[in-house]
């Protein structure tokens, strides 16, 4: 004679999500229903596939991004936001990525309200990484101030593709970000990008470093992003009024005018 289970699915759901904000309570981390994160990164970091990951997503978000995109998602009983950001190129340092790149990245926090629980730093470690390839991820990452740090993860993508000349010379580079991050690190094995653990570790650490940050998110100057909006507007005016070998001139005028 077959027995009936002593929980249906939807109660079993209830009692998985109960037991594991009870574990978290006792690890004195608070579950997050509502989570949300920003995606940093060069381009051909992994950003975009995380992003589709965490949240689910298959397409239309697997293509590079230009502009930050924000994507939404359930995951293990949490509300997830993620914003992918342009990744910049990995040699260049900040006075080298175009100016609406940079504009990007500021903006990325404004796209989660009122700010990101955790700003995701991607790395690959199948690629060689050097001290310039530091100084570029530093100097993009703090555009947003140094405060940032305080809310930063490193996450490793593409672990099946690791070699060991990775952890050679590039390995003080490494450690440099890892330890500025307040040795908060993440490591993603590729070949299996179908493994739920890999993101609920992963959420499970944003929510230890949010129990760190006494429950505090990041937020973006308030000044800073007045300018940063008025830099967008203007870009976007003088690209429907002036034609494109004009339009820097113009913009430049603006913003350093010259004085008699």
């Amino acid at each position: 004679m077959e027995t009936e289970p002593l929980l249906q699915s939807g109660e079993q759901e209830i009692m998985f999500l109960i037991l594991e904000m009870h574990r978290l309570l006792l690890a004195g981390v608070q579950f997050l229903f509502d989570l949300r994160i920003v995606l940093l990164g060069n381009r051909a970091a992994g950003k975009t596939s995380l992003a589709n990951l965490i949240t689910g997503h298959a397409e239309p978000h697997l293509k590079r991004t230009a502009q930050c995109v924000k994507m939404h998602g359930d995951f293990a009983g949490r509300q997830v936001t993620v914003v992918d950001t342009p990744g910049w190129w990995k040699n260049y340092l900040v006075k080298e990525t175009p100016e609406f790149q940079k504009q990007e990245i500021l903006l990325s926090v404004a796209h989660c309200p009122p700010g990101p629980h955790a700003v995701l730093l991607i790395i690959r470690v199948d690629a060689l990484f050097k001290e310039k390839h530091r100084r570029s991820v530093q100097e993009h990452l703090e555009l947003l101030s140094e405060r940032v740090w305080n809310h930063t993860i490193v996450v490793f993508t593409y672990r099946d593709q690791l070699q060991e000349q990775t952890l050679g010379n590039e390995g003080k580079a490494l450690q440099w970000l890892v330890e500025k991050c307040g040795n908060r690190y993440h490591v993603l094995n590729n070949e299996n990008w179908n493994d739920d653990s890999q993101v609920k570790d992963l959420l499970e650490k944003i929510e230890k470093m949010v129990a760190q940050n006494r429950g505090h998110y990041y937020e973006i100057d308030l000044k800073t992003l007045k300018e940063v909006n008025y830099t967008c507007l203007l870009h976007k005016q003088v690209e429907r009024i002036f034609p494109p070998h004009l339009r820097k001139i113009y913009i430049h005028l603006l913003v350093h005018p010259t004085h008699a």
